[in-house]
């Protein structure tokens, strides 16, 4: 890489995708939506097109608009804007990480593909590879997610090795709850500087305690300030603090998990929250029932009233 590299740390918001009533994208959400993070949530960096951002679900031209209007808006403002361009296509995904470095994104992250799917380590950091070769000057992160990909791969073993095929290569968002994965990856990172970022939020303290950099996830579009003074809690020295917190962020998590949490109840939450319109999700998600949203964010807003 010819350029410094800012390294990837504390809170990512995990963005929803805004969309019309009709389904089409709607970027004028956007702008609005980069001052509430900042604003209201001190949320300055932020994950697009992921699962939360129903990427998978979007067009390859709905990407990239997506793409240009975060970053655009988000100059002077965000301070990493970093792009999912994982796809079942190789080529989709290439295509998606040439437009990311032309637009000035900050960095590029993948999935691995999971119709076909690599059957093993080398085979993943391959087709990570010849994803980043069309973005070589941007930091290039693995998302790892085997509970929607259905690949099991360890992310140690991927990370293994993937610095001498990839000179782009910045860090893994782990979004999986095996803790001794997740320490083999901090453990491999530490030499290399690269930022583990962890995507399970009410798990958080969990890979904390083992060193992960920061954390990216769809909670803290709404409920970053909160955890971010879990993070200076936590960076104080301040464990019991910062456990309390935790506890807390369960019992939130857990309420709306019993009634169901998935990203199209999510998406709504965020629209009742925030008061910004993130719209309906894309089928085959169904929307959410309105009671249900309201019910998951009073509960938010009251916890983030007691702190």
């Amino acid at each position: 890489m010819s350029r410094s590299v800012k390294k990837l740390t504390g809170l990512v918001a995990a963005t929803f995708t805004p969309l019309t009533a009709e389904g089409e994208i709607n970027l004028s959400v956007i702008g609005p939506y980069i001052d509430y993070l900042i604003e209201k949530q001190n949320v300055k960096s932020v994950f697009i097109n992921g699962t939360t951002g129903e990427g998978c679900s979007l067009t390859v031209d709905e990407r990239k608009q997506l793409a240009a209007a975060w970053c655009q808006h988000g100059k002077g403002k965000l301070e990493q804007v970093i792009v999912h361009v994982g796809c079942m296509s190789i080529k989709d995904s290439q295509e998606l990480a040439r437009h990311a470095a032309s637009i000035g994104a900050d960095g590029i992250a993948v999935i691995s593909p999971s119709f076909f799917k690599p059957i093993n380590a080398d085979a993943l950091r391959l087709f990570i590879k010849e994803v980043s070769a069309f973005a070589p000057d941007l930091p290039m992160y693995y998302y790892h997610i085997p509970s929607m990909t259905g690949v099991a791969l360890d992310a140690a073993d991927v990370l293994n090795g993937i610095e001498q095929m990839i000179p782009s290569f910045q860090g893994v968002k782990y979004t999986g709850t095996d803790l001794r994965d997740l320490g083999q990856c901090v453990c491999y990172s530490q030499s290399h500087n690269w930022s583990v970022m962890f995507g399970v939020d009410e798990q958080l303290l969990g890979a904390l305690v083992l060193g992960v950099h920061g954390a990216v996830g769809s909670t803290y579009n709404y409920l970053g300030r909160i955890v971010n003074q879990m993070l200076a809690a936590f960076d104080n020295g301040n464990y019991m603090q910062t456990r309390a917190l935790q506890f807390e962020f369960m019992e939130v998590i857990t309420f709306a998990k019993n009634l169901g949490f998935d990203v199209s109840v999510n998406k709504q939450v965020m629209s009742e929250v925030s008061g910004l319109a993130m719209g309906p999700p894309r089928l085959p998600l169904l929307p959410c029932p309105v009671s249900k949203a309201q019910a998951i964010a009073q509960k938010i807003k009251d916890f983030s009233q007691g702190h």
